[in-house]
């Protein structure tokens, strides 16, 4: 049985990749709150609802206006992508299992999807569209097929990732005849039917010093000025490091859990 699994990997860009990108992740964006725009007047002032046929032909003269004809300067293919996904977000809104899609700030986690049009695969190395050379990718594991599209994000960190998606053979994990309950908690992190206690690793704690002192520099920088983004980045990095931490500590637990046991309350 096929199965589609992501696999994300941290890449280092060349300052050529790092501009080419940055127009990118700005014009998806510029995109994505136009047409959400375009889609929410609509509905309000027309009760008229854009399907994807519409905003793709919005998207058409969008390209065509002066002001926005830097558009055209990067590649369609994750311009449509930004359609198609908000497309989705409007779709599990309708159906109630999601809220009304929000606007994309450039302060937020900057992403955008190729299709295979967009990329090339070869020798275990990716290149993307517009790019002159391949992506320096640190790859901690090889990509069981080519893949079919590739998500490229900047967190606010700074750091870069790309995240594969591939078609894999999906695997049953064995039979086991345990069984297992689970309580959360605040001491430990979870206590388990069978008397067993995880303790709360508390990562937070562990770097409040380093947080509490980035944080202190960031408040005495200008507002606006190059010190304060650079503050700002410092303190976005150590709370990256918590999260990596703390996801990196439930990926472990959680993966043991479901390999040792079959049912899980």
């Amino acid at each position: 049985m096929k199965a589609e699994r992501a696999y994300k990997y941290r890449f280092y860009p060349t300052p050529e990749q790092e501009i080419l990108l940055a127009r990118t992740f700005g014009c998806v964006r510029v995109v994505w709150n136009a047409v959400l725009r375009h889609r929410t007047d609509a509905f309000y002032e027309r009760k008229e609802k854009i399907g994807y046929n519409d905003a793709s032909a919005f998207l058409t003269q969008l390209k065509k206006q002066p002001d926005t004809a830097f558009l055209a300067e990067v590649s369609s293919v994750p311009l449509q992508q930004c359609l198609r996904h908000q497309q989705s977000a409007f779709k599990h809104f309708f159906a109630k299992r999601a809220r009304y899609p929000r606007f994309k700030s450039k302060k937020q986690r900057q992403s955008a999807t190729f299709a295979s049009s967009a990329f090339a695969y070869r020798n275990g190395q990716i290149t993307l569209a517009k790019c002159q050379e391949p992506l320096s990718i640190r790859w901690s594991r090889v990509l069981p097929s080519a893949p079919s599209t590739v998500t490229v994000s900047q967190d606010r960190a700074g750091r870069y990732f790309i995240s594969c998606l591939c078609k894999v053979d999906a695997e049953s994990l064995s039979i086991t005849p345990k069984m297992v309950g689970i309580d959360l908690g605040l001491k430990d992190l979870f206590v388990t039917s069978d008397g067993k206690r995880v303790n709360n690793p508390r990562h937070t704690a562990r770097h409040a010093r380093q947080l509490a002192r980035a944080q202190r520099q960031l408040s005495r920088k200008q507002k606006g000025s190059n010190n304060r983004a650079k503050a700002k980045q410092k303190v976005a990095r150590r709370h990256a490091k918590i999260a990596d931490a703390r996801l990196d500590h439930l990926h472990k637990l959680t993966r043991q859990i479901v390999n040792e046991n079959q049912v899980i309350c």
